[in-house]
């Protein structure tokens, strides 16, 4: 790679690397040290490439989807997270209610399978429509669906506190074409 590559490169890096590591760090169960290896592994991947590539957040995001499937094919055992600190306490209602809820949501994607949180990462965090998900995954849109579906149902099961309250239900909702 010539100078100019390795600026961009190094440009990319900085940018993105922190919106691609929230992705990792969803795609492998809120491990955040899988999550900075699966990173890794993708951008050691694009660097070999990148004189060639045309939309380079796009394909460091397949490569992430593609290590992942992999290491779910390999079987490997599912690991406890730890961490080194307890999250800190936020200030005010609303930011310890985010807070709380960024935790339930973790632990819940994280006992779901691999490939019911990367149907449900690609589809909600990363709005993917389903035949991006499906060409990313490797399947048809029909598994994406049905995927999708058992994993909701799965992930209301494993974390009644995310299913919505009665209030929630009756306010008027947002529909998209």
């Amino acid at each position: 790679m010539n100078a100019e590559g390795q600026e961009s490169f190094r440009e990319f890096v900085e940018l993105r690397s922190r919106a691609l590591l929230k992705t990792a760090v969803l795609l492998s169960g809120g491990d955040r040290h899988a999550a900075e290896d699966l990173l890794q592994s993708a951008l050691v991947k694009a660097a070999g490439r990148w004189e060639r590539i045309e939309e380079p957040e796009a394909y460091v995001r397949q490569i992430l989807y593609r290590l992942q499937v992999g290491r779910w094919r390999l079987r490997w055992p599912r690991r406890e997270l730890t961490v080194a600190d307890p999250p800190e306490r936020a200030h005010g209602d609303s930011a310890e209610a985010a807070v709380d809820l960024r935790i339930v949501m973790r632990r819940a994607l994280a006992r779901l399978t691999p490939r019911q949180r990367a149907v449900l990462v690609l589809r909600y965090f990363e709005d993917l429509p389903e035949a991006d998900v499906a060409r990313l995954l490797g399947c048809s849109i029909g598994t994406v669906r049905s995927t999708t579906h058992r994993s909701l149902v799965r992930l209301r099961t494993v974390a009644p506190e995310l299913a919505p309250s009665v209030e929630r239900d009756l306010r008027p909702v947002e529909v998209r074409p």
